[in-house]
């Protein structure tokens, strides 16, 4: 137990030595760490730097609504172009509910069948259907959303929702967000550092649901543009930028393409007016997809739509083969950044609106560090004032081990680019009181052992290799407890948890291995013949 060959003395010293180094960047001042090849550093959470909070909520009807307009669009397209044509009249979506008429009433079991490949199975493991299908005087099908097929859609759309909230947050380049699910349809937000949230809450407001569609020429009465009259087949949507001076257009309802099919979106500068515009670019179907469409509608105006609203209406003077495209709506730089940052990221499978929004001021934060430091400062002295006291020599290598794991576990945090928050630092402070439990079990051991009669090296070598056991014991519990609230808990609940699990293993290190090398050297080096303890 106190053979410490030269090589284990030079691995100790270094890995502590290593890890203590990697604690000194969170020390500096950013300015000064950013030149460095190397620099792990540790963040500080919302409560500590101060920053953005929003609470997320999602249009659950708005979902609906859309569930219902996919598949009436999926209902015309499957009865016409399957193998027989089926002949149906105009799709209603009233009350919502999808209807339609079949011309001939003889095709309703074929009819039934293609709507059953496409209605989907079972909801989630309830086993019941996401539509249900219905046949009113024998020719007219009705289709309405279970419940069932609803709640799985909100589930997934909010999982979806959920990582393309956090690709546009983590493209702005903050550090460190918190993004999670709050109930069935929330999410919550957190940007440390950041002090006005406007700009993120326009971008996580963005739908990016980008779309290409043919202008409707036939509408040519702006009084039927402001009615929002148009003719069957197309409809009418916001345009404030049009040159014409009416503030709406009518554009085809079929979707030339869309952006499901976006490769790429990066804000770049007109090369003659040097105005900002968005470039994106098509994958290899869309490329293709939209070399076909273009080439088939030269000479017509088509729609760049994105949520619901047209950005542009260029006409098609040339086959468009190159797979990319541009957007000019008038942008500035940054709305055309944050355009291209939602499309890049994929557009939002259900609206998110903010119901609740605060902003955390850094100096609060600073009050924080400050009685942290405080808190940690003070712990620190008041257990190495007990230790030296209690234990003499053996107590003030167990302080020096407590100064050194102070600096292990930051060490650790930095290169894990870990996220100190308020609690963490309760953590923090938690960790160092308990640093020297260990050294006192191994303590008290030695002097029981003294007690007994034996030799310094006999009660030293027992007195580590009884109180192993124990210690082991006692971490494996405050280990366990950790390891169930990181995994179980969210937010200041993991940040605690993160702390004492990384102080748990620094302090067992530090308090038994560490200790132990130190008191190996003294005694092979001064061989006393007894020991005050």
């Amino acid at each position: 137990m106190l053979d410490f060959p030269r090589w284990k003395v030079a691995s100790i010293w270094a890995v502590l030595a290593l890890l203590c180094a990697l604690s000194i960047p969170s020390f500096l001042p950013e300015s000064v760490t950013n030149s460095w090849p190397f620099h792990p550093r540790i963040n500080k959470g919302l409560d500590l730097a101060g920053g953005s909070y929003l609470m997320l909520e999602a249009d659950t009807q708005d979902l609906a609504n859309t569930r219902i307009e996919a598949m009436r669009e999926q209902i015309q397209g499957t009865m016409r172009n399957g193998t027989p044509r089926i002949d149906i009249g105009d799709v209603s979506t009233r009350n919502n509910q999808i209807s339609f008429m079949l011309r001939d009433p003889s095709q309703v079991d074929a009819a039934r069948e293609r709507l059953l490949g496409i209605t989907g199975g079972g909801a989630g493991m309830t086993g019941q259907r996401e539509w249900d299908i219905q046949v009113v005087d024998s020719s007219r099908f009705v289709l309405s959303p279970t419940q069932a097929g609803l709640q799985q859609a909100i589930k997934t759309a909010m999982e979806d929702a959920t990582d393309v909230v956090r690709k546009r947050i983590d493209a702005l380049g903050t550090r460190e967000p918190t993004i999670v699910r709050q109930g069935d349809n929330r999410i919550l937000v957190q940007v440390p550092g950041l002090q006005n949230p406007q700009a993120l809450k326009d971008l996580l407001g963005k739908t990016a649901k980008l779309e290409f569609k043919l202008v409707d020429q036939t509408v040519t009465n702006p009084a039927d543009l402001v009615k929002g009259i148009a003719p069957i087949g197309s409809q009418i949507l916001p345009y404030p930028k049009n040159p014409s001076g009416v503030p709406f257009i009518a554009v085809k309802r079929s979707v030339m393409i869309s952006g499901d099919q976006l490769a790429d979106a990066r804000q770049a500068f007109d090369q003659q007016t040097n105005q900002p515009n968005v470039q994106i670019t098509f994958n290899a179907a869309g490329g293709n997809r939209f070399a076909r469409v273009t080439q088939a509608n030269v000479g017509k105006p088509f729609a760049i739509i994105v949520d619901n609203q047209v950005v542009t209406a260029p006409n098609i003077e040339t086959a468009i083969l190159g797979g990319s495209a541009v957007i000019n709506g008038g942008f500035t730089v940054d709305s055309a950044n944050q355009l291209a940052i939602a499309l890049r990221s994929g557009k939002l499978a259900i609206n998110l609106k903010v119901i609740e929004e605060s902003t955390v001021g850094p100096d609060l934060g600073a009050d924080s560090v400050r009685a942290g430091i405080l808190a940690c400062s003070v712990a620190v002295a008041l257990v190495v004032a007990f230790m030296f006291l209690t234990y003499g020599r053996f107590g003030l290598y167990a302080n020096i081990a407590v100064v050194i794991n102070v600096f292990v576990i930051l060490g650790v945090l930095a290169l894990l680019n870990g996220t100190l928050t308020l609690p963490g630092i309760a953590g923090f402070v938690l960790t160092i009181g308990t640093a020297v439990d260990a050294n006192v079990l191994i303590n008290e051991r030695i002097r029981e052992e003294r007690r007994r009669g034996r030799s310094v090296v006999q009660a030293v070598e027992l007195g580590y290799k009884e109180a192993s056991r124990t210690i082991f014991e006692a971490n494996m519990t405050h280990a366990i407890s950790g390891i169930i609230m990181f995994a179980l808990g969210s937010g200041p609940v993991k940040g605690f948890a993160v702390v004492l699990l990384i102080g748990i293993a620094t302090s067992v290190f530090t308090a038994v291995t560490f200790t132990r090398m130190l008191v190996a050297q003294w005694i092979r080096r001064e061989k006393p013949k007894t020991i005050n303890i």
